[in-house]
């Protein structure tokens, strides 16, 4: 199972995924992250990450997601 830590950046979430040696880049952020989101859910269906773990990581997700959607209809995008 995971260690608990603190999730507050898509950096968090992606050394959780790195714990696992699941390594996400497209080269656009906005799918790296929807990437990202569906590699957690297939690691929490496994069993390997717990429910807490899933949950924090999967609200960090949401708010990058809704930041980058944002920046994108912006025209701010990284």
């Amino acid at each position: 199972m995971t260690r608990p830590r603190e999730y507050r950046t898509l950096y968090d979430v992606q050394q959780l995924l790195k714990e696992f040696n699941v390594y996400v880049y497209v080269g656009k952020r906005l799918y790296d992250i929807e990437l990202i989101a569906i590699e957690l859910d297939h690691l929490y269906q496994a069993g390997v990450v717990d429910n807490a773990t899933y949950m924090k990581a999967k609200i960090v997700l949401r708010k990058e997601h809704r930041e980058e959607e944002l920046r994108e209809k912006n025209g701010t995008a990284i």
